[in-house]
């Protein structure tokens, strides 16, 4: 090392030196650059993808509106329990606009999906979020009591009403929004096959559309802000 300290270099070797010095730079630059180039570009993306996403969910809600052929029969009366212990009827929802989800409380992905998207609307709608009511009607009336859905709903929204009901009444209002389910088996921590759909229902009981369960919540705003420009007269 101290050798090289005291080593009298050249003019050329100071020529070189400088050459590669400058190189060295000038590839750094280039480098910097060509970074900041390929940051700005995936930047681009993003912000594209985002839009894109954002249209899509958007163009979902205008096409969602339109009823399709023969779903008028979805939906009517029915009888059942509600998270508090309480009897309730499709008349106690009357005159409100009604988001409504079947599922059971030990579901392991859905019905969470499917809550999540429609609690997170109720939060997207802000004062207008009283104009509905959320509805969590379970297809596991076996083990899901008041007191459990209760817990369960509290955990993605104070805004749900849970509704449970005996295994006769349970069919009967799954035949009439014509929801599956299905038990798999009769072990202890078995699972229910269901219909995933989310219904929004005007305040006549009837079918406005549905939603799949992994709709963007933003989705559902749209579809209701639509709704509720079209009652005015």
């Amino acid at each position: 090392m101290w050798s090289l300290l005291k080593h009298k270099f050249s003019k050329k070797e100071k020529l070189v030196a400088k050459w590669r010095f400058r190189h060295l730079v000038l590839a750094l630059i280039v480098g910097i650059a060509l970074a900041g180039v390929l940051i700005a570009v995936q930047m681009g993306r993003d912000v594209s993808r985002v839009d894109t996403m954002d249209a899509q969910a958007r163009a979902t809600a205008d096409t969602a509106l339109p009823v399709p052929p023969d779903t008028g029969k979805i939906g009517g009366p029915f009888a059942l329990i509600d998270q508090d212990g309480k009897p309730v009827t499709d008349k106690d929802f009357a005159g409100k606009d009604l988001l409504i989800y079947f599922g059971y409380t030990s579901c392991p992905d859905m019905c969470p999906t499917g809550l999540q998207s429609m609690s997170r609307a109720l939060d997207m709608l802000g004062a207008d979020a009283d104009k509905v009511k959320l509805l969590f009607i379970t297809v596991d009336p076996a083990r899901d009591t008041p007191d459990k859905i209760k817990e369960y709903d509290a955990e993605f929204s104070p805004r749900i009403v849970g509704l449970t009901g005996t295994a006769a009444q349970i069919a009967a209002v799954a035949k009439e929004y014509q929801v599956y389910y299905k038990k798999e088996s009769d072990d202890e921590d078995y699972v229910v096959d269901h219909s995933t759909q989310l219904f929004l229902m005007g305040p006549s009981n009837n079918l406005v559309t549905t939603f799949d369960e992994q709709v963007p919540p933003q989705v559902i705003v749209d579809a209701l802000h639509k709704l509720w420009a079209q009652k005015k007269p």
